[in-house]
């Protein structure tokens, strides 16, 4: 760790603070979405068991809101104490990106955010649900501005290369070539799938928790109900999604594919897709390798005999580094398979009736909320490592981005500090949310049975909830008085 340089110990901060902030911007697009569902059940239905849990979950997310805002500031200025060199490359990109980002996006979200949270008593239903869709969608908008201001640097595009006073920058010359850059739309979608996967095991977590300490039920199992529906779905499209990227990552960078395979070698014929393995970068080898012959080759081209090309043909200075690439890519795509594994059975015993008396599985869901944000930062570990050594892929490279004043035990106080007040407020988080998880839902203010008028998706969740909740619900109630 001594002989760090500054671009490594400025890589380390920057990766310690964006995987930090990285816990909760996910889980409030996640949430977001589910609010809005059980609102629109709400408007539906006029049950007040969904209003009672749209006002929890609001407060999840509130909360989590707030600590994404304050860790996310830090991120902003590392650009230039650290990166100054490459804030200057990308400053006309990123500058458009991220003014985008705060008007189009975090005012819509944080404006409607207050009616959200204190306007329960306040405004009509109808006004309240518009404000969370509001909300949602301004959690999402953040999302694509900032994925296409990233996207840029995995795949720049609309913008040409001038010599300024201080040095060489990009500037846009087409906005909408640079927002619909080859890697920024299934990248958004890619993302913004994980972020919804979290957001439903999260609520599977805690409903989880309540249906085996038998608390909360009616409330456990409807946000149960919704969630696994919802996780559902979106763990099946991201196994589409993904392989879309995937695709794209090959065409467009074809190193990094290169890295996520182990590919030190590229083949005469079809490639094998690598279940796994174990890098050796000083050999160039894959030991212990166990693969599908020629399947990544038809999962990339849709031809089993077009070879993928593998790191022997880039120059030594332009292959990214393997082992971590390899390690977080292919964790994430084995997290991916267990959450369809998972949500599938519980669909499945959930139209059998049996899903809430199932503890074992129920135990599982409450731990499995760790898979979702494992996935997403071995999702983001694997993008950013892979494209290395770029960090403006085929025009900056990482080395030649830092701050050429800063020194290394500047960088090492920072790291220092930023670690322990990250802690702590990660510490107060906890507690926040636990505070809350204990305290649990408000009771409803009436127990009106719900009502369903022809709505797709949330009908068809109502369905399988009613059904389930059926048949648990008795065996809440007390015996009936005999003779």
């Amino acid at each position: 760790m001594d002989g760090m340089s500054v671009v490594d110990l400025s890589r380390a901060q920057f990766a310690l603070t964006i995987m930090f902030h990285y816990l909760y911007p996910p889980l409030t697009i996640g949430l977001g979405l589910i609010m809005v569902v059980m609102e629109a059940f709400y408007l539906k239905t006029r049950d007040h068991h969904y209003e009672q849990m749209a006002r929890f979950w609001t407060r999840i997310f509130a909360v989590t809101f707030a600590m994404g805002v304050a860790t996310g500031i830090v991120m902003e200025f590392q650009f230039g104490t650290n990166w100054s060199v490459y804030s200057r490359f990308v400053g006309d990109v990123f500058g458009s990106a991220l003014a985008a980002e705060g008007i189009f996006a975090f005012f819509l979200e944080s404006g409607f955010l207050a009616i959200v949270v204190f306007g329960w008593d306040r405004v009509s239903p109808k006004v309240h649900f518009f404000s969370t869709l509001m909300v949602s969608l301004g959690s999402i908008f953040s999302a694509v501005w900032i994925v296409v201001a990233n996207s840029w640097q995995q795949t720049p595009a609309g913008h040409h290369i001038v010599q300024g006073p201080s040095g060489m920058r990009a500037e846009i010359v087409d906005f909408w070539a640079m927002v619909f850059n080859p890697s920024s739309v299934q990248r958004l979608t890619h993302t913004l799938t994980g972020a919804f996967i979290l957001g439903a095991f999260f609520v599977m977590s805690i409903s989880a928790f309540y249906i085996l300490r038998r608390r909360h039920l009616v409330f456990a199992r409807r946000s149960f109900t919704i969630a696994l529906i919802m996780g559902f779905i979106v763990s099946v499209s991201q196994l589409l999604l993904g392989h879309a990227h995937a695709v794209q990552v090959a065409a467009t960078q074809p190193a990094k594919m290169a890295a996520f395979e182990g590919l030190f070698t590229s083949s005469e014929g079809g490639t094998r897709l690598s279940l796994f393995g174990i890098p050796d970068e000083k050999n160039n080898v894959l030991h212990m390798d166990i693969g599908i012959p020629k399947m990544l080759s038809f999962l990339v081209h849709f031809d089993f005999n077009k070879p993928v090309p593998g790191l022997d043909k880039f120059a030594p200075e332009d292959r990214p580094p393997v082992t971590i690439p390899f390690i977080s890519y292919h964790m994430m795509i084995g997290l991916g398979m267990f959450f369809i594994g998972i949500t599938t059975l519980g669909v499945f015993l959930l139209w059998r009736g049996k899903l809430f008396e199932t503890r074992w599985l129920m135990w599982i869901f409450v731990l499995a909320v760790a898979g979702p944000y494992i996935a997403n930062q071995a999702g983001w570990v694997s993008a950013e490592v892979g494209r290395q050594p770029w960090i403006v892929y085929g025009l900056l490279r990482t080395k030649d981005a830092a701050s050429p004043s800063i020194d290394a035990w500047e960088v090492w106080v920072s790291i220092i500090m930023f670690t322990t007040i990250y802690l702590m407020l990660f510490a107060v988080w906890i507690f926040v949310l636990n505070d809350k998880i204990q305290h649990g839902p408000d009771e409803p203010t009436n127990t009106k049975p719900p009502r369903t008028t022809g709505g797709g998706l949330l009908d068809a969740a109502a369905a399988l909830e009613s059904h389930d909740v059926s048949l648990t619900d008795a065996k809440d109630q007390p015996a009936p008085a005999k003779g």
